[in-house]
């Protein structure tokens, strides 16, 4: 049988070089010039919606545990969610893993306005070295986030990111999905992306917290991963059904998960 071709040298470290490179892509002057104008725009409409979301939060105890071990979250959600996963975690230091493309460029603005931090990176591109800043900001007691399965999708299937930074610092993954009762949904966006209604009532679902041993092995990461992909879906269908349930059955269900 033929041994497979060994791969060129300089192909390796290229394919390496990808995942520390953080450079910013060359825009055209009238992209570059949109940046800043969507930014506002976004900023405006997360400033204007977001103060009046009536938001309920089931299994809280879960980050507050954490806390009381004076421990930091590694956040992991949908980016169906961002809008209001934005709004509920501003002002409180969350540094989020951002790429560099154009839309990443805007993002940034919107987010480090409204009191975030970021670590440029993304799966394609940078995402090692953005791991490293995550570590480090971590370990200055700062909460990090991940959009899992941004920036392009597939929607749903989560990235490994959290699971790598989990064993390499040894702090919780925490896992949320934000469902609304009113909202426009973009139905042609690949993740499905909604924007509350003002004054929408909201859920916010938080999963058990996961932890991931510093000398897990490759089996081991791979059944975290599976463990996460399950627990973010599980949050998804509880928050997605909420409001077509009745009185009843939502105060069974708070019940569970505040317990």
């Amino acid at each position: 049988m033929n041994e497979p071709a060994a791969q060129p040298a300089d192909s390796v470290e290229e394919s390496v070089g990808v995942h520390y490179d953080t450079r910013l892509p060359q825009l055209s002057r009238w992209r570059r010039m949109q940046i800043p104008v969507v930014a506002w725009l976004v900023w405006a409409a997360i400033r204007t919606i977001g103060p009046t979301l009536r938001l309920e939060v089931l299994g809280w105890q879960h980050a507050q545990r954490a806390y009381g071990r004076g421990e930091h979250l590694i956040g992991a959600f949908w980016h169906r969610s961002i809008f209001s996963a934005t709004w509920w975690w501003r002002n409180r230091g969350v540094v989020v893993m951002n790429t560099t493309n154009f839309d990443g460029q805007w993002t940034r603005k919107v987010i480090e306005r409204l009191g975030f931090g970021t670590a440029q990176g993304s799966s394609s591109r940078g995402g090692l070295k953005g791991l490293v800043v995550m570590a480090q900001r971590l370990k200055e007691g700062h909460d990090v986030a991940f959009t899992i399965d941004g920036p392009r999708g597939p929607r749903y299937i989560a990235k490994p990111g959290p699971v790598m930074l989990a064993r390499k610092t040894g702090q919780p993954i925490f896992l949320f999905h934000i469902g609304l009762e009113h909202a426009t949904t973009f139905e042609k966006s690949w993740d499905l992306f909604q924007v509350p209604h003002l004054f929408t009532r909201a859920i916010a679902v938080v999963a058990p917290t996961i932890y991931v041993p510093a000398d897990a092995s490759r089996e081991l990461m791979e059944e975290k991963h599976a463990e996460m992909q399950k627990a973010l879906e599980h949050v998804r269908d509880v928050a997605e059904g909420w409001f077509v349930l009745s009185d009843a059955e939502r105060g069974r269900i708070r019940a569970e998960w505040n317990a």
